[in-house]
């Protein structure tokens, strides 16, 4: 029997303010994170995605409301979708194979067209087979693609780093020549590369190249910044959760975007003191002219680094660093006192940290396999340097573990812990405004547009509220929940481009829109 996924979604750039109408070409919709929109027309309250035909998975467009197109994926799916030059790219599994060369567990990103749903190409990526411990079976590619023009950066089930061309096989052959040998996996004879195969450009290997050892699964999404690829290396702890194989291997590390060479790496010694696994994905931010990575750790603590490395020598040997700005424990005193993973004791950063109006704000988490928790979210002042535990602007206690990154829009953040509630506080001073009960487990991120906030529950239900100070409910009459109804849960994050609303089930990609026409009468 498949193993149901019991490790976290990870939530897991380009501009450096909230994405605005057009591509969502990244996780979080640009460098700062923040999951917003300035897009109108979204559908909220009449959205239906509709039944499945009997005895099968294809969705029948006929029961739909606002649907465009309906896209089968894997059969576990929890990379969020991008959104660019006309396609969209999504991680999942290969259990719903499209190529009978390809045929197992493999880690997948499939692209789409943007228009039609039409599949185009697939990216197959061999397991490690490492099992659970590092490359856990069926869950497929967690990270969500970051585009850059004609190239995506991704990073893979086997703790790679991997470049591809957004076109695939369709405009020829570029970079690496050997597809067919990757695709294949070790020790196998290489398959024959077709057109519906992704172009590889280059592939770096974490673990061969860093001695990084992945926890469970290599995730968390890349940013692309000035020429360079920001990435976190998944590295953790191994099967019996108390040794650090790797306690030297860097966290946080950065490529050049055209060859996939190192150029610079963390010297925090971050990973000594990796509570479980580092899976967090960057943000960056510019304060005051200064670029700066924010990045929250599997330490638990949140960290500034300048995104131009200084060379540093050891040994005759020359290699870059990140030079560290500031760093902040984003855990109370009072959760370091108890021993890891308990309900009461710290955490680490699960959910990306968001950078919005020269602040930072940051929640702390843990993999969903380790239960619900206390957790607490901290704005703090980038600006200052050193250790600045303890003196963030404000902190809220009163929200448990998370994997949630903020949305933040007219000085108003909303976010969600891993049980189940929705907030609405406000960014500057800290005050809650409202809190919403889903009564389901919450995996991913909000995404905050045209006056609502979306949000996927573990139960299969996308929450629909609208902003402000005062909860609305827009989903939902006489009590009824406001939910929109899928069948199967929902662990990534709400996105939307272009006037179109992607949510991603387990098996399914939905397109929707005001006009909700569909393309075709059935799904793909």
């Amino acid at each position: 029997m498949k193993s149901r996924l019991t490790l976290l979604s990870l939530v897991s750039g380009l501009g450096l303010s909230g994405a605005l109408a057009a591509d969502w070409t990244q996780w979080g919709g640009s460098d700062d994170r923040n999951m917003i929109s300035d897009e109108k027309n979204i559908p909220g309250a009449k959205m239906e995605p509709g039944d499945f035909k009997k005895g099968t998975e294809e969705v029948d467009l006929s029961t739909t409301s606002q649907v465009k197109w309906v896209a089968k994926v894997g059969s576990q799916t929890y990379g969020t979708p991008t959104i660019a030059n006309g396609k969209v790219f999504v991680g999942t599994n290969n259990e719903s194979p499209r190529d009978p060369k390809h045929i197992g567990d493999r880690g997948n990103v499939m692209c789409f067209d943007e228009q039609t749903g039409e599949y185009l190409w697939q990216l197959v990526v061999p397991k490690l087979g490492a099992g659970k411990v590092s490359d856990w079976e069926f869950l497929g590619i967690c990270s969500s693609a970051t585009i850059v023009e004609d190239r995506g950066y991704v990073v893979t089930n086997r703790c790679e780093i991997l470049c591809f061309d957004v076109e695939g096989q369709k405009n020829g052959n570029q970079g690496m020549q050997d597809e067919g040998k990757y695709m294949a996996g070790p020790g196998n004879e290489p398959v024959e590369v077709g057109p519906k195969d992704a172009d590889i450009i280059w592939v770096y290997d974490m673990r061969g190249e860093l001695g990084v050892f992945p926890h469970n699964v290599a995730s968390s999404s890349v940013i692309v910044h000035d020429g360079n690829v920001i990435a976190t290396t998944s590295n953790g702890v191994d099967w019996s959760h108390l040794n650090l194989p790797a306690p030297s291997a860097p966290s946080l590390i950065m490529l050049d975007a055209k060859t996939g060479e190192l150029v610079a790496e963390e010297m925090s010694d971050i990973s000594s003191r990796v509570l479980h696994c580092s899976w967090a994905s960057p943000a960056m931010g510019n304060l005051n002219g200064q670029d700066m990575i924010i990045f929250g750790a599997g330490d638990g603590w949140l960290y500034g680094f300048d995104p131009k490395p200084v060379e540093e020598e050891e040994d005759g040997e020359t290699f870059g660093v990140l030079q560290e700005f500031f760093r902040y424990d984003a855990n109370p005193p009072e959760y370091r006192k108890v021993k890891y993973p308990k309900p009461k004791g710290p955490n680490e950063v699960v959910a990306t940290p968001v950078f919005y109006k020269d602040k930072v704000y940051v929640l702390t988490g843990q993999d969903p396999e380790h239960g619900e928790g206390l957790g607490m979210l901290s704005c703090i002042d980038p600006s200052k340097e050193g250790d600045i535990s303890g003196k963030a602007e404000w902190t809220f206690k009163g929200i448990e573990r998370s994997m949630t990154t903020p949305a933040i829009v007219d000085d108003l953040l909303y976010t969600a812990d891993y049980r189940g509630f929705a907030y609405c506080f406000d960014a500057n001073t800290g005050e809650k405004y409202w809190e919403y009960d889903t009564f389901g487990h919450i995996w991913g991120s909000p995404l905050v547009a045209d006056g609502k906030m979306y949000l996927g529950t573990e139960e299969g239900e996308l929450i629909v509220l609208g902003t402000g100070k005062e909860l609305n409910v827009i989903r939902g009459e006489d009590g009824a929940a406001p939910a929109v109804e899928f069948n199967g849960p929902i662990y990534s994050s709400p996105v939307v481009a272009n006037g179109t609303l992607y949510i991603t089930t387990q098996s399914h990609l939905y397109a929707f829109s005001a006009e909700g026409t569909p393309v075709k009468g059935e799904s793909k």
